[in-house]
């Protein structure tokens, strides 16, 4: 498992103080976290590319190598009773958006989970 972005504007940084905080509530480590720009060598690591959002996605998409045989979605269409499609960026909100943000991801995970287990045996 790891986690880019398709900008390059953070490549190196450590998480937003604020996601660090929420994490930590939730007893998620991010401190050691730093971006990092996805490649498309990626596509050949991983069998499941989930993107945060539709911008993202459309450039994942544009990146995706022709051979690639694994899921290239959106994260959050793995979530349940959630009526977000895509994760929010909490970046110019306060507290309560990274709690959002914790939330949706931790359905999708769950959700994640129990997909690639009942598919992937």
């Amino acid at each position: 498992m790891d986690s880019a972005g398709t900008g390059d504007w953070h490549v190196g940084h450590e998480p937003d103080g604020r996601a660090i905080a929420a994490a930590s509530r939730r007893s998620y480590d991010l401190t050691d976290l730093r971006a990092r720009q996805v490649i498309r060598e990626d596509f050949d690591s991983y069998d499941y590319v989930l993107a945060m959002d539709n911008s993202n996605l459309s450039h994942l998409c544009q990146l995706r190598p022709s051979h690639y045989s694994g899921h290239l979605s959106l994260f959050l269409d793995f979530s349940e009773g959630q009526s977000h499609r895509e994760v929010p960026d909490p970046y110019y909100g306060g507290e309560q958006g990274f709690e959002l943000v914790l939330d949706l991801i931790e359905n999708a995970s769950d959700n994640l989970i129990r997909h690639i287990q009942k598919n992937h045996q």
